[in-house]
């Protein structure tokens, strides 16, 4: 018996390709300049947030009326609100850019997980996905357990993220791309 799999309802390759390259992008740069400012840290944080934020949207604008998209509607608007909280607010404090870090990831790795479980059948690997959803979850929660991380920290543990992310992205990208083409689409009869 031949099984196939809703391919119009899942995430498209390319789109977690994005996802994984502008997570990578941003952790390799907090790794090359980790004595940045925290103006710098601040908009380079709100413009990975944003770039985030817009890919979920996109692709949950994509998935038409499909029931699960609010999911990655969630996601997006997370990711757009933190964005604009830290550029739109240049004199942010580190504590303040700390807990702003730690409220996005913990609400958007609840989103990844809640996503993992829902769309199990339609993700190629959702346990990657639940992976990520965690690891979110683990750095918004350090953020608020030791408040007074210095940015030096704060850039590592969001350039360390940033690249875990970004890969688990890609492999996800990889093999959503490969099932694509190995999975064969019956048409109604």
């Amino acid at each position: 018996m031949e099984t196939t799999i809703d391919t119009a309802h899942s995430p498209t390759w390319s789109s977690l390709v994005f996802r994984g390259i502008a997570s990578l992008l941003f952790g390799v740069v907090a790794f090359a300049w980790p004595g940045i400012t925290l103006a710098a840290l601040t908009l380079l944080f709100g413009a990975y947030a944003f770039a985030d934020g817009v890919t979920a949207l996109v692709v949950a604008a994509r998935r038409g009326a499909h029931h699960h998209r609010w999911l990655l509607v969630v996601d997006g608007l997370i990711g757009i609100a933190a964005a604009v909280v830290t550029l739109f607010w240049p004199g942010i404090t580190l504590l303040a850019l700390v807990f702003v870090i730690g409220i996005r990831f913990i609400l958007s790795g609840a989103v990844q997980i809640a996503a993992a479980i829902e769309l199990r059948s339609e993700l190629r690997s959702p346990v990657l996905y639940g992976l990520a959803g965690v690891a979110s979850i683990v750095l918004g929660v350090l953020a608020f357990v030791v408040p007074g991380i210095t940015a030096l920290v704060l850039v590592t543990m969001l350039a360390a993220y940033s690249v875990v992310f970004g890969i688990m992205m890609l492999v996800l990208a990889a093999r959503t791309r490969r099932a694509t083409h190995r999975v064969p689409i019956h048409a109604p009869a």
